[in-house]
């Protein structure tokens, strides 16, 4: 995978910058995990605290692996990624315009690069999972927030500015939950937060919940499911894609999920295009963001 012809002992690091974790990982070239060193992001650490725990953990990993090569960073959008600077993510508060690719480049004398992590969880299931082969193929993130990665005609579409698909900030209702800053958005209703907001718990508490038959937490997976299928809708007859890889809530609440969302996205879409779109979990399981950020570190060694 996104081999430059260089020895297979090459080393990378990933850091996976989440919601509510944030990870650094060592692999190789295939993207296959070395070795990991996790820790919450917002919770227990504010900004600075969690960069300081990045570096220190870059650090740590370069001491066992000191033949890196690169390193990569996957998070959450908006962010700059020419530029390598993440810009104000509504799901990371205080992050504003944090310049990291060149913080890890002064720090360890080392090229890095940055990519949304939408985009980067499309390219790894793109290139390693469920969406091996497809020339045209949607990533949407269904975690804290939700986002959109594009493989359009073989390659990784990022827009004129580094911000395409950001389907969350996409308003599907006047009012109501707030989502990507924007009250009514798809993301306020099609992500964990969004789901929070319905005041019955997490999403992991809610699947409990619903799993034992609980009538409410099933009425609400019913309403994800639903609006769920009506951005999917709208992504298929924009781009009508071969596949779209759908992650995270997606991955863990498939049954309740699936039936509504392909009946809504039937319903709503193109006949020709729904027939056509192949609407599946994502396949890297608990190991997709570790891969991701890996990734973003191979694919910006390649692209140089």
């Amino acid at each position: 995978m996104l081999n430059r012809g260089v020895s297979e002992s090459v080393r990378y690091i990933g850091i996976d910058i989440g919601g509510t974790k944030c990870a650094v990982t060592a692999g190789d070239e295939n993207c296959a995990v070395l070795e990991k060193v996790k820790f919450p992001t917002r919770t227990d650490l504010g900004k600075e605290q969690a960069i300081a725990r990045i570096m220190a953990s870059v650090e740590q990993l370069l001491q066992k692996y000191p033949d890196t090569a690169a390193i990569g960073v996957s998070c959450g959008g908006p962010l700059d990624g020419r530029r390598g600077v993440i810009l104000s993510p509504p799901n990371l508060p205080g992050w504003d315009a944090v310049p990291i690719t060149a913080m890890l480049r002064e720090r360890f004398g080392l090229p890095a690069f940055l990519q949304n992590d939408a985009d980067a969880c499309a390219v790894a299931e793109w290139k390693c999972g469920a969406g091996k082969g497809a020339e045209n193929l949607i990533f949407l993130t269904f975690g804290t927030g939700l986002g959109a990665g594009l493989i359009l005609n073989g390659r990784l579409y990022t827009g004129g500015c580094n911000m395409a698909g950001e389907i969350g900030h996409m308003r599907i209702q006047e009012g109501g939950h707030v989502g990507y800053g924007k009250a009514g958005s798809l993301e306020g209703y099609c992500s964990g937060g969004g789901i929070a907001q319905y005041g019955l718990g997490t999403a992991e508490e809610l699947g409990k919940k619903a799993a034992c038959g609980d009538a409410e937490a099933i009425r609400v997976f019913k309403e994800v499911g639903d609006n769920l299928g009506k951005g999917l809708a709208v992504l298929v007859d924009l781009l009508n894609p071969d596949v779209i890889v759908i992650g995270s809530i997606y991955v863990r609440q498939q049954a309740l999920l699936e039936p509504v969302v392909l009946e809504t996205l039937r319903r709503e879409a193109l006949p020709q295009s729904a027939a056509h779109v192949r609407i599946v979990p994502a396949a890297l399981g608990e190991s997709l963001g570790d891969m991701a950020a890996l990734c973003v570190a191979v694919h910006g060694m390649e692209m140089e």
